[in-house]
């Protein structure tokens, strides 16, 4: 086994192995798809999950808490919690999915006298010249609900915007668009959800919306939101639900049905109705009689806006009758009781086809998300009705689904992807507790993998892959080496063995064989190997000689001749004559050893 800087075989086995099973880890799937109607939307859960070192956080979604108020003059509607300014001005606001900025209400819109607790009513008021952080730009119109008139103006300007109550934790945009109105045409705030950006006057200095900013701050992992507006009909009443970057799987009933983004961008929310029907008693069933209609989902306004002819059909239908000074139903407490004692209901059959047929999802509203009361000072004479919130729209440019419709819908907008679903709202939805939040990530999301690493699958395989070959190309040189030297070492010891001849010492002429000795760290040519049978070993003797032996080397001596002592051979030169053996040693001197006496040693 090749043993090198802490590493044998066994550990480069061992290593291999543990990035193998590394990258099996890697592979693992780390999204899901548990909703079937968002067939082209990746979605992971809630929890944070971390990319590699050296990357950013996909961060989760962030679930707006409603403010637990119901507000409005022409509601009652859920509302959320929005900070402004600095030091934090807390206002109550309405969600509006067309707007693309945030307005509030200003000092200006409670004049003394116009209505009791006024700042309440309208969801607190912002006051701009108590902010530090307010930059004022000038006066500008919305430019949005123009086709309803409902445009307004504000003072528009940029400040500090955080989402829900104080100490909520909610995000927070630093230089966020913020038009502060004192018109009644929207009694309260409002929050946008549209991410597109705002121009005040040309289009070359666009002002990024809070969404947006999100986004790029890494708030949020794309740009979506699920939304539905609650009620206050259902037993419990159920609040608005808002989620920014997903949705709440638990508030809707999953459908197939996927809507892409009409092509004008101020009504990308487009869907076409293709019926709506009723299942009162009081006159047709029929109340699209004029066929399949587009109409833009826009939760800014609280009513329904249809044609002429659907519009006479729900009067047929329930009863009501049209006020021409301000274009709405009204709903005497006669006609409220009897309206409430029929149970009735309207359903909407929404599809993205223009034509009848195809893929459709259903809406159902009972007829409890119709009975709203309007208050001063929509109305002055008197203060306060029940109203149908249904109005008549002249052309195709005025057909709205308004935050009525969205009190039994559940709403998910996909940015990034261009499209949108409409599913109908659950009754799993009613209890806040019982959220399950999933997210939608952004298109150019790298999904992370099990380990923490961005890398992808291949590229790791392919670094473990070089790790394995480079580790084995060292292991295999390694192993080369050591042989050729466990070879070289080998070759010299036997080379020493030979030259190891016959410097051993004989103690007497009378011994039958001369004594070797094995040369330290080397091996013999083979033969027999006899121990030596005197009492010690004699010490080789330096020579008078140039040549001098080397004392690792003892027991055998260099010959002129080049011949040697060793098991199996003779002398080097035989002497004839019974005297004793000679020895030629190189240098001037030979001397001779002593016959039929005591051994003597070199000298």
């Amino acid at each position: 086994m090749v043993l090198f800087a802490g590493f044998t075989y066994a550990s480069c086995l061992t290593t291999c192995t543990l990035l193998l099973l590394l990258i099996s880890a890697h592979t693992s799937t780390a999204a899901s798809f548990a909703s079937p109607w968002l067939r082209d939307v990746p979605l992971v859960e809630t929890s944070l999950v971390k990319r590699a070192p050296n990357t950013t956080t996909i961060p989760a979604p962030i679930v707006v808490a409603p403010s637990q108020y119901w507000d409005g003059i022409d509601g009652p509607w859920s509302s959320f919690a929005l900070q402004v300014g600095t030091p934090a001005q807390n206002v109550r606001v309405q969600i509006s999915t067309a707007s693309t900025f945030t307005w509030t209400i200003y000092d200006g819109g409670c004049p003394p006298g116009y209505v009791t607790d006024c700042a309440n009513s309208r969801g607190f008021l912002f006051e701009t010249n108590k902010s530090l952080t307010w930059t004022p730009n000038s006066i500008f119109n919305f430019d949005f609900e123009v086709n309803l008139n409902m445009d307004t103006t504000g003072n528009a300007g940029f400040d500090t915007a955080t989402l829900g109550w104080q100490g909520a934790g909610g995000p927070t945009v630093s230089h966020s668009t913020i038009f502060s109105i004192k018109s009644s045409t929207y009694w309260l705030g409002g929050f946008g959800l549209n991410p597109r950006p705002t121009n005040f006057s040309t289009f070359v200095d666009p002002q990024p919306s809070f969404m947006q900013q999100l986004k790029t701050n890494n708030t949020i992992p794309s740009i979506s939101y699920g939304y539905t507006a609650g009620n206050q009909y259902s037993n419990p009443p159920v609040f608005g639900s808002l989620v920014l970057g997903g949705y709440d799987q638990n508030k809707f009933d999953p459908t197939n049905v996927s809507f892409p983004f009409y092509t004008d961008i101020s009504r990308d929310l487009l869907v076409n109705i293709q019926s709506i029907s009723t299942n009162t008693s009081l006159a047709s069933t029929n109340l699209l009689p004029g066929g399949t209609i587009p109409a833009f989902i826009d939760s800014t306004v609280p009513t329904m806006w249809l044609p002429v002819d659907a519009c006479e059909a729900f009067e047929a239908a329930f009863g009501l009758q049209y006020n021409e000074a301000l274009n709405m139903y009204l709903v005497n407490d006669t006609l409220h009781s009897k309206l409430l004692a029929t149970s009735a209901s309207v359903t909407l059959t929404l599809s993205p086809n223009s034509t009848s047929g195809g893929e459709t999802v259903s809406i159902t509203l009972p007829y409890g998300a119709f009975d709203l009361t309007l208050k001063y000072p929509y109305i002055t004479s008197p203060n306060s009705s029940y109203y149908f919130p249904l109005q008549r729209g002249a052309n195709d440019t005025q057909y709205t689904l308004g935050r009525v419709f969205l009190q039994e819908a559940y709403l998910v907008v996909d940015y990034d992807r261009q499209n949108f679903t409409i599913a109908p709202c659950s009754s799993h939805g009613l209890d806040a507790t019982n959220a399950d939040i999933k997210t939608i990530l952004s298109p150019d999301t790298v999904l992370p993998n099990s380990g923490g690493s961005s890398f992808p699958t291949g590229a790791i395989a392919g670094v473990v892959v070089g790790i394995v070959i480079l580790i084995a190309a060292l292991a295999a040189i390694l192993w080369f080496l050591r042989r050729r030297k466990h070879t070289e070492k080998r070759r010299v010891a036997e080379l020493e063995a030979k030259e190891a001849g016959s410097h051993a010492e004989h103690s007497s002429e009378n011994e039958s064989k001369p004594f070797i000795s094995n040369p330290i760290g080397g091996e013999l040519g083979g033969g027999e190997i006899h121990e030596l049978t005197a009492p010690h070993k004699p010490f080789a003797q330096e020579m008078e000689s140039p040549h001098k032996i080397d004392p690792n080397k003892a027991g055998y001596s260099e010959m002129e001749s080049g011949e040697y002592f060793g098991p199996g051979k003779g002398f080097a030169h035989e002497m004839h004559g019974s005297g004793p053996a000679v020895f030629e040693m190189p240098g001037s001197d030979v001397h001779e050893m002593p016959g039929h006496g005591e051994g003597h040693g070199l000298k």
